[in-house]
């Protein structure tokens, strides 16, 4: 559904993304994650249309995508929320779902009912006519979920969704998240450093390390690799003798 090949991207002399490739597959839940300063968010910034790619292509279902403005690729299916909230705070709650689905009107493929099951399931129901600043801040980063659904996505890009929340609100994320694989079907873009979240979550997962691609595979495969672990820990650390604690929390 997505593919990303030679992906750079340069701000001066400082290259922060750095030929990198990888692909998310149909309907597939794919964990980005690497250190602090990776380049993570500056991928999905570039994926999104928010930064211009210096080098590379970015493909929607393979239809190249990486030259159109952000609104366009938003039409076609990519959508995102950020790691910090961009939330209209002097509209309510069902005013910043609405203006996503502005987006949407005459789109033959729209499914009408999404959004309002979106809301129920997210338990927004009862706070549509709030404004984002009165809710709790686990309510905030699920309306901004909502409000990219209301965008039907293919492509479904998110940004360290379960920051700030508590263990019960990551659990009620990780069966959200289930739940609308089956409802509404897309291929689902993750960062998150609770390593254990995304290790449940997702299928494959993408690593990388200052601007670089690291290694893509499996989370099995992801948790045994050497220069992962070296990435997280520290090229002094004697991987050998990682603890499985050490192993599960690389990505915190």
């Amino acid at each position: 559904m997505l593919t990303i090949r030679g992906v750079s991207k340069n701000f001066g002399g400082v290259q922060a993304v750095d030929s990198v490739s990888f692909t998310v597959g149909d309907n597939e839940i794919h964990g980005l994650i690497g250190p602090n300063g990776a380049g993570k968010t500056t991928m999905l910034n570039l994926i999104s249309g928010l930064l211009t790619i210096s080098a590379g292509e970015i493909e929607l279902d393979g239809q190249p995508v990486h030259r159109l403005p952000a609104e366009q690729r938003a039409r076609l299916g990519i959508a995102r929320t950020f790691q910090n909230l961009r939330l209209f705070r002097n509209l309510s709650v069902r005013r910043n779902i609405e203006v996503a689905e502005i987006h949407m009107r005459g789109r033959r493929d729209a499914d009408p009912d999404l959004v309002e099951d979106a809301i129920a399931r997210f338990c927004l129901s009862g706070v549509l006519d709030d404004t984002p600043d009165s809710l709790p801040y686990g309510q905030m980063r699920r309306l901004e979920i909502v409000r990219a659904l209301a965008l039907r996505p293919r492509v479904l890009m998110l940004d360290e969704p379960a920051a700030g929340m508590n263990h019960a609100e990551t659990d009620q994320l990780f069966e959200n998240l289930t739940w609308l694989r089956q409802r509404h079907p897309c291929s689902i873009v993750l960062i998150e450093h609770d390593l254990k979240f995304i290790m449940s979550a997702c299928e494959k997962l993408t690593v990388m390390n200052m601007g670089r691609l690291l290694a893509t595979g499996e989370p099995a495969e992801i948790t045994s690799n050497q220069e992962v672990i070296k990435a997280y820990l520290g090229q002094g650390h004697h991987t050998d003798r990682s603890t499985p604690d050490e192993v599960e929390h690389i990505g915190t």
